[in-house]
């Protein structure tokens, strides 16, 4: 394999002295209005408010919070009891986050330069956050985790979280998102991408990254913003510049398949009570199809045997990654008809179960993930005779 990467160009805190009432949200289109992309901060933050994503201030000129009250400077209370979010203050950043348009008009009166913070959690949001800084190159086997990168990888010209991004995408044989018009994106004052996305509904919660971390981590230079953080929302403007919608899509579309996989495989997932489908992950096998042809059981087998042996060791076996991967092919399987939908989750989660017995909700997350990304390639191994 010789791939060639090329480089991509691509503090006052007024406290109202009543409980704020909340007011109903009003409904706006679809698309950012022409009125609210040239508008206001308020504008914005009040269009965000009107999709149900909650939002908060950000300091004047800066992607940070707007600065606590004394108070809560102070420190003494966790963010999530803070009394002040009951008296509509905008204390502890994503924390005070809200969607109700009385109190984000008292905010933005108070301070109309303030720029406008979107917390990913409780607006159902995953942001890719890619990064463009001008940093060293790691070792490739930093550059996407969990992935060995062969020596033979002509990888001239690779130097930000767009090449790596890219690069993800590639060995997926998947699109590249920051090509992906049919969502969100927005450009960033230093030369990034944001690709905005809806977080999936009834499946695994996502948390944040950073592209540099050497435990959780989708790619080199490339962040996750979700669960525990917030974005900075298009039309803010900072010292350093303006965050400017890129053409296509003005709002978020659904989190792709693969990428709910990547995620799930570099641990993103947040351990939450989930319960698998009974539901099969693809239509019925064709009639008269067997459940378990040999050429699919055999290499269903192999890939089982591999999540099966990880139980021999408590990390550093890549279990999360083998077991990604059986999810991926026995999806593929079931699509093609080769096996039943329960009858890949069983086998999965029994090889999982094995390995990791004390990680039972994280393995069905991996396991749903890679089954709804397996079924968009149905594959039909050959026989041998």
């Amino acid at each position: 394999m010789n791939t060639h990467v090329r480089d991509r160009s691509g503090n006052r805190n007024r406290r109202p002295s009543h409980r704020v009432k909340e007011e109903p949200v009003p409904v706006h289109s679809e698309n950012l209005p022409p009125g609210v992309s040239g508008g206001t901060a308020l504008d914005v933050a009040s269009w965000l408010a009107g999709r149900g994503y909650p939002v908060h201030p950000l300091a004047p000129g800066a992607k940070t919070p707007a600065p606590n009250c004394p108070d809560c400077r102070s420190g003494g209370h966790p963010a999530q009891d803070c009394p002040c979010h009951a008296l509509g203050r905008w204390c502890h950043g994503f924390h005070a986050a809200t969607t109700d348009l009385r109190t984000l008009r008292a905010w933005w009166e108070t301070e109309p330069g303030f720029g406008i913070g979107v917390a990913c959690g409780p607006a159902g949001l995953v942001v890719i956050d890619v990064d463009a800084h001008a940093e060293q190159l790691p070792d490739r086997q930093r550059l996407l985790p969990g992935i060995p990168i062969d020596d033979r990888v002509d990888l001239t010209g690779l130097q930000s979280g767009f090449d790596t991004l890219a690069l993800l995408a590639a060995y997926r044989s998947r699109p590249n998102p920051c090509e992906d018009t049919s969502t969100l994106r927005v450009r960033t004052p230093s030369g990034g991408m944001h690709i905005w996305y809806r977080a999936p509904r009834g499946g695994p919660s996502l948390r944040c990254s950073s592209g540099s971390s050497p435990k959780v981590a989708l790619a080199w230079q490339v962040d996750v913003r979700a669960v525990g953080g917030y974005i900075v929302a298009p039309t803010t403007r900072t010292a350093a510049g303006v965050y400017e919608p890129l053409p296509g899509a003005r709002v978020p579309a659904a989190l792709p398949l693969w990428l709910i996989a990547e995620l799930a495989r570099t641990g993103h997932t947040v351990e939450v009570p989930v319960a698998p489908s009974d539901a099969p992950v693809a239509p019925s096998r064709p009639r008269g199809a067997k459940t378990t042809p040999k050429g699919g059981q055999r290499l269903l087998t192999g890939l089982l045997d591999e999540v099966r042996a990880c139980g021999a060791s408590p990390s550093g076996t890549a279990f999360s990654e083998k077991l990604n991967r059986a999810a991926f092919t026995a999806g593929g399987l079931a699509a093609a008809g080769h096996l039943t939908g329960p009858e890949a989750r069983r086998l999965l989660l029994e090889a999982a179960d094995h390995a990791r017995p004390h990680q039972p909700r994280r393995n069905v997350l991996i396991v749903e993930a890679g089954l709804r990304a397996g079924s968009d390639r149905p594959i039909h191994p050959k026989e041998r005779p």
